[in-house]
């Protein structure tokens, strides 16, 4: 089997339909969605594109999915506890409100789908044989590491795990490193990548090929700014079209976990 993971999407439609032309160009056997698919400012459209497409998807859970299951499931907008709870992951006031948003904006089957996610997923890939898939970390999505990460510290994390290669996202960087005897390859974000403007996914199978499409900055941040998601001038100017030097993301996010 030969695959596109596509991560940390956050329902940037314009950035996934770019990739998608991409995708099929490369003829692959499927798709694998890393989590943080959602939140985000075009969350229907995302989905809709996703389901419709002609191969096999296969998806698992993001901190942003669980977060808005939290807070679909909470008795009151306020008592939503997954902030707080695991890893130290704590989501500032505005960005709940963003994920309150997200949460009112889903249809019925969006919600259905979206509870039927796992955390892992484990896939025969060409070249590799058996490969893990997950958000964060193999045992959580939201702990964070990057590139400058020591070995040391991840190594028990990566140990044990019966596979040559694993997969991740969350921290929007992609980077292709070693990890005791473990190749992890971060596939990086295609809604929101940290360090350059575009959308940046993983081709995998025979090899690892990580991947960048441009697109239409300015369209997509229009098509964002059109919505009511209370996050929209920020999304379009921060998220697309001047997103965070990649150095203060390494020092955000490097030792933030580990």
């Amino acid at each position: 089997m030969r695959v596109a993971v596509l991560n940390d999407i956050h329902a940037n439609v314009t950035a996934l339909e770019a990739v998608l032309l991409e995708v099929r160009e490369a003829q692959v056997d499927g798709v694998v969605l890393g989590g943080d698919v959602l939140p985000g400012p075009i969350q229907r459209e995302t989905l809709d594109r996703i389901r419709g497409l002609n191969v096999p998807v296969h998806a698992l859970y993001g901190n942003g999915e669980l977060a808005l299951l939290a807070q679909l499931d909470a008795p009151s907008a306020d008592a939503v506890t997954y902030w707080g709870t695991t890893s130290g992951f704590i989501l500032p006031e505005p960005y709940r409100e963003w994920v309150r948003w997200a949460a009112r904006d889903l249809s019925a089957d969006d919600v259905s789908w979206l509870r039927e996610w796992p955390k892992t997923i484990r896939l025969e890939i060409d070249g590799f044989g058996e490969v893990l898939f997950c958000h964060g970390t193999p045992t959580s999505e939201t702990d964070a590491f990057t590139k400058l990460t020591p070995e040391d510290v991840l190594k028990p994390v990566f140990d044990g795990l019966g596979v040559r290669l694993v997969v991740c996202g969350h921290t929007h960087m992609q980077f292709d490193r070693t990890i005791a005897t473990t190749r992890v390859v971060n596939a990086g974000s295609v809604g929101s990548p940290f360090g350059r403007t575009g959308a940046d996914w993983l081709l995998l199978g025979p090899d690892v090929q990580l991947r960048h499409t441009d697109y239409d900055l300015q369209a997509a941040a229009a098509r964002v700014r059109a919505t009511t998601f209370p996050g929209a001038q920020e999304f379009a100017d921060v998220n697309i079209l001047n997103p965070p030097a990649e150095a203060a993301m390494l020092e955000a996010f490097t030792r933030v976990s580990f």
